[in-house]
């Protein structure tokens, strides 16, 4: 077992993640959002690192043919009960699917799990080989500016944290401190540069949860109803905003092969 798949395993329950805490449904929210915003008609959706569905359900719910690909088992499993779903186990360096085959590809969660930058490279060179032309990409990435942002909301930023939040910040290496697993955090220019490298065309990135996310946190469960209109439309307002992308807690990049 791969110390990613132990992770998700025996130590994070993925199925629950977008719903679990405020900034996880606003996450949904607004990720469901651009990812309608930039799908046209029936699509066949690859979904690579997919999880247990969560997006997989609504697109497919939406119409599209939908295949996911994960490295862990259990996701797999849980996936391929759902309507209009088919999954399989995979490896997003090395996607079992034919050049060509798919109109859209979703990179929503290996990009931050491959820390090397070689390994990213390789995940989004397979997502170009299996887009027809035209295709479209959708990858996400976390901030290196979420930790530093909700440790200082939540009042969670102790003197020990502050050296691994600036090392995060400085250089994109997360190795663990709130609770995750080692993983690679993104600035928004990083990203665009990534999948302008990997030579896809018309790069386009998105902050997701804009700046409102940690007060919602803050606000609790209690409070999402009465708060999330207003961080939606921060959201929308800032989302390409180069002096506030950054403050989003993911990152989505649009581009077509």
């Amino acid at each position: 077992m791969t110390d990613l798949t132990r992770h998700y395993t025996a130590v994070f329950a993925e199925d629950d993640r977008l719903h679990r805490t405020p900034h996880g449904r606003l996450e949904f929210l607004r990720t469901r959002e651009l990812v309608r915003r930039h799908l046209t008609g029936p699509a066949r959706v690859l979904d690579v690192g997919g999880g247990t569905g969560v997006h997989a359900r609504w697109l497919a719910a939406d119409g599209h043919r939908v295949h996911l690909v994960d490295v862990v088992p259990a996701h797999v499993d849980t996936a391929s009960a759902l309507p209009g779903v088919t999954a399989e186990v995979g490896d997003a360096r090395d996607l079992p699917v034919q050049d060509g085959d798919v109109d859209v590809v979703l990179l929503l969660g290996p990009l931050y799990h491959l820390v090397s930058a070689a390994d990213r490279a390789r995940a989004l060179a397979e997502a170009r080989r299996v887009l027809r032309p035209g295709g479209v990409l959708v990858a996400a990435a976390i901030s290196r500016y979420l930790s530093a942002l909700e440790a200082g909301t939540t009042g969670a930023l102790t003197p020990d944290l502050v050296a691994p939040i600036a090392e995060v910040i400085a250089c994109g290496r997360y190795d663990g401190h709130v609770g995750f697993t080692e993983t690679h955090w993104h600035t928004a220019g990083e990203l665009r540069d990534e999948v302008a490298a990997a030579g896809f065309r018309d790069v386009a990135v998105h902050g997701v949860e804009g700046p409102a996310w940690p007060a919602l946190d803050v606000a609790g469960t209690d409070g999402f109803d009465d708060l999330v209109d207003a961080a939606l439309r921060c959201a929308r307002l800032v989302e390409d905003d180069p002096l506030l992308i950054n403050a989003s807690a993911h990152f989505l990049a649009f581009a077509r092969r």
